[in-house]
């Protein structure tokens, strides 16, 4: 895949995972056992974490229009969403009430930090 290409891919995840991180609170009324943590009793927490993701998503669709001039955002999304699953893998392994993430959350993380990584701009 030449340079082109990949920066066109680039720029359509960066948009659609945006988009996706606008809607994690809708995600967590919807679905809560793949998306609310504490038995769906953590309404302060998924709002929280909610606000934080939608900003991250803002910064993300901004971030598509220049890619390479938001490796440092990029960066950060890669390496926030892998710990972020790690941790939240780790802890819904040991506690079954929160079984349902591994099917939620944890994957869909570990998707946003791997086809970033794939597409992430080279290094000037």
């Amino acid at each position: 895949m030449d340079n082109a290409s990949r920066e066109k891919v680039l720029k359509l995840a960066l948009r659609v995972f945006g988009v996706i991180f606008l809607f994690v609170y809708p995600l967590g009324l919807v679905w809560p056992s793949g998306w609310v943590w504490h038995g769906g009793m953590g309404f302060y927490y998924l709002q929280m974490i909610a606000g934080i993701y939608a900003t991250l998503g803002i910064f993300l669709i901004m971030a598509a229009n220049n890619p390479a001039a938001n490796r440092s955002l990029i960066s950060f999304t890669i390496w926030s969403s892998l710990v972020h699953a790690a941790i939240m893998g780790v802890q819904a392994l040991g506690d079954s009430h929160e079984t349902g993430h591994l099917m939620g959350d944890v994957p869909a993380l570990l998707l946003v930090a791997v086809v970033l990584w794939i597409f992430r701009p080279a290094k000037a």
